[in-house]
């Protein structure tokens, strides 16, 4: 009888087939990617070539090949200047285990320090159009060239008679056949790092948004190119806002002072009150090593409190998830209305930051250990931006009937330890 099943288990054994790779109804010949630092391939506090080579969108091109996509090109560091604008390593960690965080500077791209810091040009074809610290406000702007070394360097023109060619029309003045499109992270990014201190950094008007991004989408399907466009990520969830908190905190100032059980903070309201679990402390901070410090220690009196750029307050995380929830509206919008595939960052990010294993490798938001976020605590690892252009695979294949394969994720590193 055991014999028998063994047989008719065998005779049910299913077949394997292999997907055939297919474009399905889209045009792949030029893909374009329109986008912030996420996109030009930014991790541990610069842009440089690794970084660049691990972008994304390098990673879709190089899949969408199998289905006809085209060349791609991206706007490369020069292997001598490979460290670009520098960027941070992780050199090792105290006999406390804390990381010790130092700075790749040896071999930039810098041309310039006066009257700007400036980086040296690229010259030659373009596809990944990323600009790290663009802002949706900001692509329209005629001369942004003069505002950013990292878009200027991309132009024909140098510093400070860059044309009045805004980024919108730069990324839009060859054609096209498909584009994805992730911008507006910026435009809620600076003011949560900032702590709510920097009059300069204030979100972007939700109106504001929804007008800017309706006609950037408009720009980029006025040829009727097809294209995805990605949400804003859960900033909250980022290392950089869960790496120190109170208790990590109380537990440092425990080692000499156990019976200090309060954290004094200044409030984005200019009020100074204890601190609590739904504060969040900025990663910098860790590495600024004050609290306890100084002959009224810092952060534990409250006539010398934690500052503003240090903390984003309870209120000021309020702000940053009500304009979150509501740039994202705007993209899911916009995207149903010019029929876009899109990518929920929002949700993958949660989940993959929550906790996950992916071929064995466990992946979270963990700063240093979790493999998905980058020593600045905000963007992506290699192996980080694999997921995400995985999921930039999935919702395209899903919106336009195409089987571009995915990428394996596991050939791509974490964050590089000494």
């Amino acid at each position: 009888m055991i014999a028998v099943a063994i047989l008719g288990m065998a005779s049910c054994k299913p077949e394997l087939s292999t997907i055939t790779p297919s474009k399905g109804n889209a045009d792949f010949s030029r893909y374009i990617a329109v986008g912030n630092s996420l996109t030009s391939g930014y991790a541990d506090n610069g842009l440089y070539l690794e970084g660049q080579k691990n972008s994304f969108p390098e990673m879709i091109a190089t899949q969408m090949k199998t289905v006809g996509g085209g060349a791609f090109y991206t706007p490369f560091f020069n292997e001598s200047q490979a460290d670009g604008s520098g960027y941070k390593i992780l050199k090792g960690f105290t006999p406390a285990g804390l990381p010790i965080i130092g700075d790749q500077n040896t071999h930039t791209a810098v041309r310039a320090t006066t009257p700007a810091v400036l980086l040296t040009k690229y010259v030659g074809e373009i596809n990944n159009y990323g600009v790290p610290g663009i802002k949706l406000v900001h692509i329209n702007i005629p001369q942004y060239g003069n505002l950013n070394n990292f878009y200027e360097r991309m132009l024909p023109t140098d510093f400070p008679n860059n044309t009045s060619t805004t980024y919108l029309n730069f990324v839009t003045s060859k054609p096209f056949t498909f584009f994805s499109m992730w911008l507006g992270n910026n435009d809620i990014l600076g003011y949560a790092t900032s702590g709510g201190a920097n009059p300069a950094d204030q979100p972007t008007d939700k109106n504001a948004f929804a007008s800017l991004y309706a006609d950037a989408a408009n720009k980029m399907t006025a040829n009727n190119a097809k294209g995805v466009v990605a949400t804003i990520p859960d900033i909250l969830k980022t290392p950089f806002f869960n790496t120190v908190t109170l208790n990590s905190l109380l537990a440092a100032v425990h080692v000499t002072a156990p019976t200090i059980n309060t954290i004094y903070i200044k409030t984005g309201k200019n009020a100074t009150r204890a601190a609590t679990a739904k504060d969040y402390f900025v990663l910098p901070l860790a590495s600024a090593n004050l609290i306890g410090t100084g002959a009224v220690p810092y952060g534990l009196f409250p006539s010398n409190p934690v500052e503003s750029q240090w903390v984003l307050d309870e209120d000021e995380a309020g702000i940053v998830s009500d304009y979150v929830a509501s740039y994202n509206t705007t993209i899911k919008a916009v995207a149903a209305n010019k029929g876009l595939a899109v990518v929920d960052a929002f949700a993958l990010l949660r989940e993959y930051g929550a906790g996950k294993v992916v071929n064995g490798v466990p992946i979270s938001a963990a700063y240093i250990t979790g493999n998905l976020f980058s020593l600045d605590g905000i963007h992506l690892t290699p192996m980080g931006y694999a997921l995400v252009a995985n999921e930039f695979i999935r919702s395209i294949n899903s919106k336009y009937g195409s089987s571009i394969p995915i990428v394996d994720v596991t050939r791509y590193r974490g964050v590089k330890f000494p």
